[in-house]
């Protein structure tokens, strides 16, 4: 009888993995309503496989639906209270979740928040990402809820413990929150000899950028892209030159280089790399040019309302 009842049920078990595996492509190809369907389905008749439930917090959060992303990783941590990882993903559905809701109910939650991460990071003393979180979590926090700089740095002296490359991107970003933008640099540059990602390229490039700082954006992009060659970096630069109004040659040539390489996992549509042309033709008082760039990209995106002011600035040159 025992063997009838096991032949019966090889087949439930084969079709339910299958459709653990099918959610799980999902998620690869960012199919994540997709997946959640599944893993709806999945879980009432699986409801203490530990893997389907943290898929569909995953499938979940992905799609930015914290609330019930909340639900399935307070499951997890409530199965397997050892695991660190499930603290952190706990942590940061209930932080998103806080940051999608008004500030006073936001101050109900803050308290699980750092606990999950603090507890995460007690929990495994090499988790990088918990203490990521609570570099940021301590620098974004006012004083009067447990915010931080301290704290923050605490835990950034940690992540350079275990990983020099965080540990300087981590005290870059502390000191460029903290409106130091000198340390920042000076951090983000280590940042950079030590890993040279692209990462820690574009983190420099974003703080000359906020700080007006265009012709040393331009040289940190240049620099990258002599380590890192992907077209991205050629619409980075021409947008630079377009915004700024300086090297507009060198603008012009490195917007003409991504449209005719483009493909879409460069990210930005060629339409901005239209929209920025223009904007180089205009400072170049070359009316005819501008205006052909700027309708070439309202034709790719017509409903981008900064393409249509850009098209009148030129129309009145």
């Amino acid at each position: 009888m025992k063997h009838f009842i096991f032949f019966l049920l090889v087949p439930f078990l084969a079709f339910s993995q299958a459709s653990l595996n099918d959610a799980k492509k999902h998620i690869d190809k960012k199919e994540f309503k997709k997946a959640e369907l599944l893993l709806s389905e999945y879980v009432k008749t699986n409801q203490d496989d530990i893997e389907a439930i943290e898929l569909f917090g995953d499938a979940y959060g992905h799609q930015k639906k914290w609330d019930e992303a909340i639900v399935q990783y307070k499951k997890l941590v409530e199965a397997k209270p050892r695991n660190a990882n499930f603290h952190y993903k706990y942590g940061g559905a209930l932080g998103m979740k806080a940051l999608s809701i008004n500030k006073l109910k936001a101050l109900g939650i803050i308290g699980d928040v750092k606990d999950a991460f603090l507890k995460a990071a007690e929990l495994d003393p090499k988790h990088i990402d918990a203490r990521w979180a609570l570099v940021e979590l301590y620098m974004q926090l006012p004083g009067i809820v447990g915010g931080s700089k301290s704290k923050s740095f605490k835990y950034a002296n940690e992540l350079e413990a275990l990983s020099k490359v965080d540990g300087y991107l981590a005290k870059g970003y502390i000191y460029e929150y903290d409106d130091e933008p000198e340390l920042a640099e000076k951090f983000y540059k280590l940042a950079i000899e030590v890993g040279g990602s692209l990462n820690c390229y574009d983190k420099l490039t974003d703080l000359y950028e906020k700080e007006k700082q265009p012709a040393k954006a331009i040289g940190n992009l240049e620099a990258s892209a002599e380590k890192h060659e992907r077209n991205a970096m050629h619409y980075q630069i021409g947008k630079v030159c377009a915004e700024y109004n300086i090297e507009l040659e060198k603008g012009e040539k490195c917007l003409l280089i991504y449209i005719e390489n483009y493909t879409a996992k460069d990210g930005v549509p060629k339409a901005w790399a239209y929209y920025r042309l223009a904007q180089i033709y205009k400072f170049k008082k070359e009316k005819e040019d501008a205006l052909k760039w700027i309708n070439k990209a309202i034709a790719d995106l017509p409903k981008i309302e900064v393409f249509k002011e850009e098209k009148s600035a030129i129309q009145s040159l």
